[in-house]
């Protein structure tokens, strides 16, 4: 902020003059016209991404830890709104947002000034143990923030840190629902206690979590059985005997191909079916279900209401848990708070799970998923109280600024135009698809791809990849319907130059 006080205000004396009834309430204007303080286009002034000075940074850090994914170093105190600048002067618009995790984009002011207050600066420097030792105000924020945002029909809350942490503990809400429906009322058996400090049943049960080809659910040992992305994630480490099934690949325009459409659901759901039946019998029977409203890692392979419907029966009628993973999907980008609400599901999702846009890990389920013991569901930090101070201040900004609707309308744009450079360059481009601003696009192969996105990079837009051959796009919920447009016409020239 200190960077755009010092810079960019004097020259916009007369801008100011003209939006400010005074020239005392000019800060409070700059804030109120705060999007007015990103450049009016994308700056690149190095001829390579990264430049010079990110190239130097990149180099002292690999002296100590492993740099191999780092595409440059970025400048947090210039970046602003929409556009990230880097180390080297380069401002880009930034259609990534840390892989789908900046709603309000780069220093909003309301975010800024949430830990100038004081009470606020202490909840973030006296972090506590939220299991054993939370704040006085922790009940009144969870009821007032995360339960005022919770999916319709899901009445309890469980924090954690990140998106892998908060579907691993969820596998375990669900392993302990299903032994609670087999035991009953009864208590644990010695044989129980014994068997499990070994690794072995009846204590360690043979439970599995059925999952879908093309998913990304996390890092972490039990989330990486669910996740089928890139084998780069997952090779060398061992993984639990698990349920994959196909997830929809559908043909596109979809208004098109709709009957082979509906095939291709009526194909992996009978997958489904068959899989809880095959693995019943091979003693490790499913206890739950994990999925993606939109598959984001996997390539933004998406699927019909009609199949995620069809999906919740099959679980209602096997006995097994539906956990929707909105890790991504989260947070409005799709035009409504939650992806999943766009499918139109009989009943609740039996656990939802949640991070980036909103700052810390959880997931919101029902009485049942509620372990009766304490420590089963649990670690030192179960989330962070200066991370809902922010989703605080974001849910604000969402409602005052009507952003969902802004999504809608920015998302419009960006679709229609990714349609028309389909095309206008159909050798190049195909199958564009989303909701809101979560879109993406396919390229004719990777290597295409990977082309585009570097060269988009180098003319001011940073996007990413999924999948083998598709480009995402993950904007800020304040991406408007300008920037939109200048995202289309960068893109229309890196594809002439190719």
């Amino acid at each position: 902020m200190s960077y755009f006080l010092v810079n960019v205000l004097p020259k916009a004396h007369s801008y100011l003059r003209s939006k400010c009834s005074s020239y005392v309430s000019v800060v409070n204007c700059m804030k109120a016209y705060s999007t007015n303080w990103e450049p009016k286009e994308p700056i690149v002034r190095t001829k390579t991404i990264p430049g010079p000075k990110s190239t130097e940074l990149k180099n002292q850090l690999s002296t100590v830890q492993s740099t191999g994914t780092i595409q440059f170093f970025a400048d947090y105190e210039k970046s602003a709104g929409n556009y990230i600048f880097d180390v080297d002067g380069n401002a880009l618009l930034d259609v990534y947002t840390q892989i789908s995790s900046v709603p309000l984009g780069y220093n909003h002011p309301k975010l800024l000034n949430i830990f100038k207050d004081e009470n606020n600066l202490k909840t973030m420097i006296n972090r506590p143990a939220l299991g054993v030792f939370p704040g006085k105000e922790w009940p009144e924020k969870l009821n007032a923030i995360l339960m005022n945002i919770a999916p319709k029909g899901l009445n309890k809350i469980t924090t954690m840190m990140c998106g892998s942490c908060s579907n691993e503990n969820a596998f375990k809400s669900i392993f302990i629902w299903y032994q609670n429906k087999t035991r009953g009322d009864a208590g644990f058996t010695i044989d129980e206690i014994d068997s499990c400090m070994i690794n072995m049943a009846p204590g360690a049960p043979k439970l599995s979590i059925l999952s879908f080809k093309g998913a990304f659910h996390g890092r972490t040992l039990g989330a990486l059985s669910t996740t089928h992305s890139k084998y780069i994630h997952k090779i060398d480490i061992p993984s639990f005997d698990w349920p994959i099934a196909s997830f929809p690949q559908y043909k596109y325009p979809l208004d098109e191909n709709v009957a082979e459409n509906r095939k291709e659901d009526e194909k992996c759901l009978s997958e489904v079916q068959s899989l809880i039946e095959a693995y019943k019998k091979k003693d490790k029977p499913v206890a739950g279900i994990i999925v993606e409203p939109i598959q984001s890692e996997g390539g933004d392979n998406e699927a019909s209401p009609e199949f995620f419907q069809a999906l919740q029966k099959i679980c209602k009628t096997n006995g097994v848990a539906l956990l929707i993973d909105e890790v991504q999907t989260g947070g409005g980008s799709t035009g409504k708070f939650w992806c999943h609400e766009h499918f139109n599901l009989e009943y609740p999702p039996d656990i939802v799970t949640f991070s980036k846009k909103l700052q810390l890990g959880g997931y919101f389920h029902n009485s049942d998923f509620a372990p009766k013991e304490p420590y089963r569901i649990f670690n030192t930090w179960m989330g962070d109280p200066s991370k809902i101070l922010l989703l605080e201040e974001i849910i604000k900004v969402i409602e005052d600024e009507k952003l969902m609707s802004n999504v809608e309308a920015a998302g419009k744009v960006l679709k229609q135009g990714l349609l028309n450079l389909e095309k206008e360059f159909p050798q190049l481009l195909n199958s564009t698809r989303g909701r809101g601003t979560f879109l993406a696009v396919n390229c004719s192969n990777s290597k295409v791809r990977d082309s585009i996105v570097s060269t988009l990079r180098l003319n001011g837009v940073q996007t990413g990849g999924c999948g083998e051959i598709s480009i995402r796009f993950r904007p800020a919920l304040i991406f408007k319907e300008a920037h939109a447009n200048i995202v289309l016409d960068r893109f229309r020239k890196v594809l002439r130059s190719m």
